[in-house]
């Protein structure tokens, strides 16, 4: 099973220093890939969240770098890691713009490109795009689907019912003849549309049985549709703290001490997952923070 890094682009440690160290030490400590994420704000108002009751969003989306820039950045600071976004909310974007970001990176980078893309959740972050929520489910087919035409050969041509490309060349392409699509899913309906119009899955983390569960349904999914569940990968996200110290009972799932973690990667052998990307929510400063992964690494094996 491969392990990943999330960037240090929002909260204490955002700055140009860390996230050239951070991605620099991930490489050097043999980790598969680094990962980003997109926010666009952080609204001032209070309001339900999932259902919730009214709140701020976390403090953490304060400030959050642009994903695919700061891959740019790292790429030239590093040689073999994988640079992935989990994930950019791709209907914010033009697809044809947003395939020639991915592929320039893919370019940059010699071909190490992951392209993570979901739909977006925030009210506010629809409006400030000026698209409306109502897109979500058949505009996101759209886009994957334009973004893919974008990436094939000239004359490229997409004629859906929110994008239309007129038949043109549209470059660079990537290196890579199929940029590995990932989509950010987290219910049942999600993981299907993944099986159906993405290379592979990345859903959150939030507890050993739910994730098992849309593993499952994803790999079922994938059956029905004629393919091959070895061939479609899953990459969890594991927004949790890792600690020094052992946590207690009550630890969130995948998280705590290295050696906690370990064990709760160990039981995931064999059940699909073929990537656990790591966004540690309880930094202790950058020399903690590359202290911390080096243990992990070390106590994975």
């Amino acid at each position: 099973m491969e392990l990943g890094v999330g960037l240090p682009t929002s909260g204490e440690l955002a700055t140009p220093e860390n996230i050239a160290r951070v991605a620099q030490e991930a490489e050097r400590l043999g980790y598969a890939a680094l990962w980003t994420y997109e926010r666009l704000l952080r609204p001032m108002e209070e309001f339900s969240i999932f259902g919730g009751p009214p709140q701020r969003v976390p403090e953490i989306y304060q400030s959050v770098y642009e994903p695919l820039e700061t891959l740019s950045y790292v790429a030239a600071l590093t040689e073999r890691i994988k640079l992935g976004t989990s994930i950019v909310d791709a209907l914010f974007h033009v697809p044809v713009v947003l395939a020639r970001r991915f592929a320039t990176l893919d370019r940059l980078s010699g071909g190490r490109v992951i392209a993570g893309l979901g739909q977006g959740w925030m009210p506010h972050e629809f409006e400030t795009a000026n698209v409306p929520m109502s897109r979500i489910g058949a505009g996101m087919d759209e886009v994957v689907a334009a973004m893919r035409a974008c990436w094939g050969p000239d004359p490229v041509e997409y004629e859906g019912r929110y994008y239309r490309i007129a038949p043109s060349e549209v470059n660079p392409k990537p290196v890579q003849n199929h940029v590995p699509i990932l989509l950010g899913s987290t219910t049942p309906k999600g993981v299907r549309r993944a099986a159906r119009i993405a290379d592979g899955v990345n859903p959150i983390a939030f507890s050993e049985e739910s994730l098992l569960g849309l593993v499952k349904e994803y790999h079922d999914a994938v059956t029905e549709l004629g393919r091959d569940p070895a061939t479609a990968p899953v990459y969890v996200r594991a927004n949790v703290p890792i600690t020094s110290e052992p946590l207690g009972a009550d630890r969130p799932y995948l998280g705590g001490s290295p050696r906690q973690i370990a064990d709760d990667l160990s039981m995931l052998d064999g059940v699909g997952v073929h990537h656990v990307l790591f966004s540690n929510m309880a930094p202790t400063g950058i020399d903690g923070e590359i202290r911390l992964l080096a243990e992990l690494r070390e106590a994975v094996g």
